[in-house]
């Protein structure tokens, strides 16, 4: 935990920042590395620029700790990977039709996720005047109505990747549609056409293919579920994917969102406060302006809901969230000065802010908030 002083400190050229906690992410790849059986690999998910955490930063981190292999979900964030010199094997997970695309794929040696036997003949042909075949992973779909080939039909789709001679088979693989849902029905529904599929491929000598299909939340309540290998995102940045998976394996948050006070001001009751004067001062106030606003990553629906942590103290944001600024009331402090810290998710002294509190505010999920942070905001390394 950083110190006020620590906090008041750090960073001094910058308005607002994200610190990225290299100690907590690590400590969590070891704890779900130990949940899982030596024979079962970790693919980390750093798409997404790893969920807003910064993706060749996480990559390192997670692979020194544990992961055996990455997942993107998209081509240029693979070769972000590789040109940071990660060697580490690199799923993409998102569809990929075009030939130029192949061409990039097999260039930067990323592994690409087929669905369909016209992708595959796609990949076959380009991979033709290669010296190696091209490894690719075949999408089952067991529910999910996204990418991936019917589970009735996928037997026969793999027979037919398996004949053409310029692809490799590394994996196959199907996602769950609600595996953080307490009732685990449809979990076992997806699993079953999954087992299905999976024991008539071994019936025809094809069962030596990587198998997987468990995210952050199967991971951590269906170890039936694991297979060859578990993909997993959010967890690894310490947050859970359900309340009533708390208890499975520690984890800590590896983002912390801080700003700056750049402005104090003290204004008179009935004062308006923001565009469209959302609020209105009760009495005379203390106002700080602070240098982060929805462009940032902080939505402008936590208008006048949200709540930061100035001296280790919650005070509440009023008026609405700007694109670069908001405003909270720090009536109730003495001695601020600008430049001072503000906390909106992490701990400040011996209280914390976490971003499940965001998303049920705002009705929606943690994932949505964590990738919601923008490029602007500095990541900075802590341990």
């Amino acid at each position: 935990m950083l110190s006020q002083e620590q906090l008041t400190s750090s960073h001094e050229c910058e308005r607002a920042w994200i610190e990225i906690d290299l100690g907590a992410l690590a400590a969590n790849t070891q704890h779900l590395r130990q949940w899982l059986a030596p024979t079962t690999e970790l693919l980390a998910v750093v798409k997404a620029d790893a969920y807003g955490h910064g993706a060749v930063t996480v990559a390192q981190t997670v692979l020194a700790h544990g992961a055996t292999w990455l997942g993107v979900a998209t081509i240029p964030e693979g070769i972000a990977l590789r040109q940071a010199g990660i060697t580490a094997p690199i799923l993409v997970l998102g569809s990929v039709n075009l030939p130029v695309q192949v061409q990039m794929m097999a260039e930067w040696q990323l592994q690409p996720t087929l669905s369909t036997p016209k992708q595959a003949l796609i990949f076959s042909d380009y991979a033709d005047h290669l010296r190696e075949p091209l490894d690719v992973h075949l999408m089952i779909d067991t529910g999910m109505s996204r990418l991936g080939c019917p589970w009735q039909d996928a037997v026969g789709f793999v027979q037919f990747v398996q004949r053409l001679p310029h692809l490799r088979i590394q994996g196959i693989y199907s996602h769950f549609a609600s595996a953080d849902d307490p009732d685990p029905s449809l979990m076992w529904q997806q699993q079953a056409y999954f087992e299905q599929v999976c024991q008539e491929l071994a019936s025809l000598g094809l069962g030596s293919v990587r198998r997987h299909m468990a995210n952050s939340a199967a991971t951590l309540a269906n170890r039936s579920s694991h297979y060859d290998m578990v993909r997993i995102g959010l967890s690894l940045y310490g947050v859970y994917p359900a309340p009533h998976l708390r208890d499975v394996v520690p984890l800590q948050p590896v983002m912390q969102v801080r700003s700056r006070i750049t402005l104090l001001k003290d204004i008179p009751a009935h004062t308006g406060i923001s565009y469209g004067h959302q609020f209105i001062a009760p009495k005379p106030m203390k106002i700080a302006v602070v240098g982060i606003g929805y462009a940032d990553g902080v939505p402008r629906l936590l208008s006048n809901k949200l709540e930061v942590l100035v001296q280790g103290k919650r005070v509440r944001q009023v008026g609405a969230i700007t694109m670069d600024q908001l405003m909270i009331d720090v009536s109730d402090i003495d001695g601020l000065q600008e430049g001072d810290v503000v906390t909106l998710l992490g701990e400040d002294g011996e209280d914390c802010l976490t971003v499940e509190t965001w998303a049920n505010t705002l009705g929606t999920i943690t994932w949505e908030i964590l990738c919601g942070f923008k490029n602007r905001l500095p990541r900075i390394p802590v341990s």
